[in-house]
């Protein structure tokens, strides 16, 4: 017996493994991880005080106790015992990826999956080399479905998340300008995304194909295959029917081999923006190639509600909030002005947040977004961090989210609606109270 082995016969003892000693897991096992600035090894007893039944580390400790495993890489440890796992599950696993919209399409496309199957998603944001095996370690026997998210900050990650959860089938919601800095520039990104497509080629999987994306059509030719789009020719058809301010449209299935389509269905959301269209309808192409009834997929599409600061709508009884202060790049960005432009709100105001890991043309964007604004928008712009370094005419900007804090304190905002889009390094969901 190997020592993943081993370590999987103590997993199904104590089937609960956490990584992080402030929110300990009684009875579950720790795996001591360590990174630039932290060393999870000096927190093995902490952790057995707190409750745990075993400590995974890859350092010698002076502590002598039983429950103390070594090993020589914790993280490589916890990302074995992952696969070794996997690979006793009998549910399929959905690997859905992309630079926009991934957390809210798993989360949509899990709503719709449990209205027929027990399915098991992705929790939050837990999407890297650490988030991915401690999502397969919470699926259980019995489980028929699971949709697991994955996120990448270079070239390789995804390859690395796809070898490690061993997907059937996958989805890529857009290509955009995230992470630049890390890929290496836009078809680093392709790259990266697309390493979903050759893990699923390579293993006879199957992609689930947005055709209003010529590079997914392109990269997924002669792979096995289920298409969704805007034209006919796929096999479920969506068309955007307004945002006033929630996303509403209407779709149709086609089952291969046959002419006829399905009757439209009607979808009124609680999502804002044209922006969040795309990723509605591939959980309802999710939904229409699982067999969920076309009802039940219209209904748990109605009944998601964004959480996390992901497109919620706030009213705090002074303004209305367009909250998306969860994540930023240039391509959400702009998609969110372009939405708020057709709001026919009154009274608006945008308050924009620096976007990170856009490595040298960070500059160039930032610049570019803020006199997007300006064009887009005749109203106040509101600037926030100090990667804005040409601001408008006009435009105010402040260093940090506090100092713009300071001044919504001397200058309250009242009867307005507001768009605050911004990377979570922002803090910008801070705001809320002063709004």
């Amino acid at each position: 017996m190997n020592r993943t082995e081993e370590l999987y016969k103590l997993y199904l003892g104590h089937p609960q493994v956490f990584t992080d000693t402030r929110s300990p897991v009684k009875d579950g096992i720790y795996f001591a991880l360590s990174g630039p600035n932290f060393n999870g090894n000096l927190f093995a007893q902490q952790a057995l005080e707190a409750g745990a039944a075993y400590a995974v580390v890859d350092q010698e400790l002076t502590l002598k106790d039983e429950r103390i495993i070594k090993v020589a890489d914790a993280l490589k440890a916890l990302q074995e015992l992952a696969l070794h796992h996997r690979k006793q599950l009998k549910c399929k696993i959905l690997a859905i990826t992309g630079s926009n919209g991934k957390t809210t399409t798993k989360e949509l496309v899990a709503s719709v999956l449990k209205a027929r199957y027990q399915t098991h998603y992705t929790e939050g944001n837990l999407n890297n080399h650490i988030g991915v095996p401690l999502t397969l370690l919470q699926i259980r026997q019995g489980i028929e479905i699971a949709v697991i998210e994955m996120g990448a900050s270079k070239p390789g990650d995804i390859k690395e998340l796809c070898d490690i959860a061993a997907p059937d089938y996958g989805l890529i919601t857009n290509i955009g300008k995230a992470h630049l800095e890390g890929m290496g520039g836009y078809e680093g990104v392709v790259q990266t995304k697309t390493e979903l497509y050759d893990f699923l080629k390579a293993n006879s999987g199957l992609v689930f194909v947005n055709t209003n994306h010529a590079v997914f059509t392109t990269k997924a030719e002669g792979m096995r295959q289920f298409t969704f789009g805007t034209s006919e020719n796929n096999e479920v058809v969506g068309v955007f029917e307004g945002s006033a301010p929630f996303a509403s449209l209407k779709w149709q299935y086609c089952k291969k081999g046959q002419a006829q389509f399905s009757e439209w269905q009607h979808v009124r959301s609680q999502l804002i923006g044209y922006y969040n269209f795309e990723n509605i309808l591939a959980a309802a192409a999710v939904g229409c190639f699982f067999e969920v009834p076309v009802q039940a997929i219209c209904k748990a599409l109605e009944d998601y509600r964004p959480q996390n600061n992901r497109s919620q709508v706030l009213d705090t009884g002074k303004n209305i909030l367009i909250m998306d202060a969860y994540n930023a790049n240039p391509t959400s960005m702009e998609a969110a002005l372009q939405n708020f432009a057709l709001n026919e709100a009154k009274e608006k105001v945008v308050i924009l947040g620096k976007m990170m890991e856009l490595g040298a043309v960070s500059a160039h964007e930032h610049k570019r977004i803020a006199n997007l604004a300006v064009g887009l928008l005749d109203t106040t712009v509101l600037l926030v961090g100090d990667l804005y370094t040409e601001i408008p005419s006009g435009v105010q900007h402040f260093k940090q989210t506090d100092d713009l804090a300071l001044w919504l304190t001397a200058h309250p905002l009242k009867g307005k609606t507001i768009l605050i889009k911004g990377s979570r390094a922002n803090r910008l969901e801070q705001l809320s109270s002063l709004l």
